[in-house]
């Protein structure tokens, strides 16, 4: 009986021969590369003072190919920096940087008129104009006729007399 085997475990394996595949291609293109480049040495034959001639073309083309080497690597060097430079424009741009943490700053209202208009214009600003006003006649009303004369209920209140207005006003009138 045939058990179809789940599409991830298919993907995994041709992910895998992928690879290997592409392992094997570069292999191939650094041999082919290499004989292209080097081919194989033929000193057989060869007298001292030819071999000498033949050092010196070797270290001729190593010179080259050093100086090619040292060339890649600095502009390799110089891109990794412009990158990494337009990294942080970017993140600057998006807004994505660590920001520092504010203090907070006492300032009157007139202060900051004066910052934003500059020194030249002095605006006061009458914050008080915006609140609302409550009339004294209306507190007045709400208060009891009896505490008009403090003085009389202080002492009306005072001593034992007046310790026992208070307990029997709390008590109620029960009789």
């Amino acid at each position: 009986m045939f058990t179809p085997r789940p599409i991830t475990s298919l993907m995994v394996a041709k992910a895998k021969e992928e690879l290997e595949q592409e392992v094997l291609d570069k292999e191939e293109e650094k041999q082919r590369y290499l004989t292209e480049k080097a081919p194989p040495l033929q000193t057989q034959g060869m007298s001292f003072a030819e071999l000498q001639v033949l050092c010196q073309e070797l270290h001729a083309k190593i010179d080259v190919v050093d100086e090619e080497r040292y060339d890649i690597e600095a502009k390799v060097l110089l891109n990794k920096r412009e990158i990494k430079d337009l990294n942080i424009k970017v993140l600057d741009l998006r807004g994505k940087f660590k920001r520092p943490t504010l203090r907070r700053v006492r300032v009157s209202a007139d202060a900051i008129l004066r910052s934003l208009l500059g020194s030249k214009h002095k605006v006061s600003m009458d914050l008080r104009a915006n609140l609302k006003s409550v009339k004294k006649e209306d507190t007045e009303k709400k208060r009891p006729v009896e505490d008009s004369d403090w003085r009389k209920n202080v002492e009306a209140m005072s001593g034992m007399e007046g310790r026992k207005k208070m307990f029997d006003a709390a008590k109620g009138p029960t009789q």
